[in-house]
Parts: structure tokens; sequence; C-alpha cells
């Protein structure tokens, strides 16, 4: 058998109850046909970058899949067929990968110093100080 993630989008107006009875549904029509699901993930309701059918939102779920190619293919024709289903993409891969996905990882960008947080920079000047070095342009009472 060979090895695929199979990652899909639901609608963002089922509740997540919902679309985990989509994951165990198509689960179902895997293991029906000779297949397992080695991993589940749900990722959540996201934003998406565009408008898929009016939807500006999604549920994301990942499958790592063990199966044979006839299975893979009978589940992605059924997910054509339902309506809560936006979008889905299977992937074969070598191997399976094992622990959390990339999207369940912390990504490195949370281990920067936020703006505020940055103690590398110089104090800011205060209102006072800037008022002694006098005034910016003739206009405001320089040289006459």
């Amino acid at each position: 058998m060979a090895y695929y993630e199979h990652v899909f989008l639901a609608r963002q107006d089922i509740s997540s109850q919902q679309a985990e009875e989509l994951v165990a549904h198509f689960k179902g029509i895997l293991e029906e046909r000779g297949g397992k699901v080695e991993k589940v993930e749900s990722w959540g309701l996201k934003s998406l970058q565009y408008r898929i059918n009016k939807n500006r939102k999604a549920h994301f779920s990942l499958m790592n899949i063990d199966a044979p190619a006839d299975a893979v293919q009978e589940m992605e024709r059924q997910m054509r067929i339902h309506e809560d289903i936006l979008r889905y993409m299977t992937i074969r891969v070598d191997e399976l990968e094992e622990g959390p996905s990339a999207m369940m990882k912390r990504s490195d960008r949370d281990d920067r110093p936020r703006r505020g947080d940055r103690d590398d920079r110089p104090p800011r000047r205060d209102r006072e100080e800037r008022s002694e070095r006098g005034p910016r342009n003739e206009k405001e009472g320089g040289a006459e």
C-alpha cells in the first residue's frame, strides 16, 4: 500500500463536532476498502487567503493515510460530491511524518521579540529634551 497526506477544508458554517464527524466518515470509507488512517490532526477554523464559495474561513483537517490507490480515489470522489467540503488535496509521500505536522508546531517567528519587547534600542528622548534643541525652522521663532 502507499502512503498519502490528505488535507481538506470544510465550510465555516459547520461546527467543530461536525468537522470531526466528516473525518470519521471519510476514515470509514478508507477502512472499508482496506486502508487505514495513521494520524488525524484538526487544525481548527482558520481564515482563508481568498473566498471560496462565499466562505472566508474553513475548518482544516489533515489525515495521514496508508491505503491502496482505489480507496483514496473513492474518498476523493465522495469529497467532490459532499456539499460541506470546499477543497481537498492528496499527496503521495514516501513515508509518513512522525510527530506533529508543521502547522501544529510552534513557528520560529513566535520566538522573536515583539516590537515593544526590544531592549537593544536606546531609550527614546522625551519631549523636554527635544525642546532644548531649539526650533526646527525659522517660522517657529528662529532668526528674524
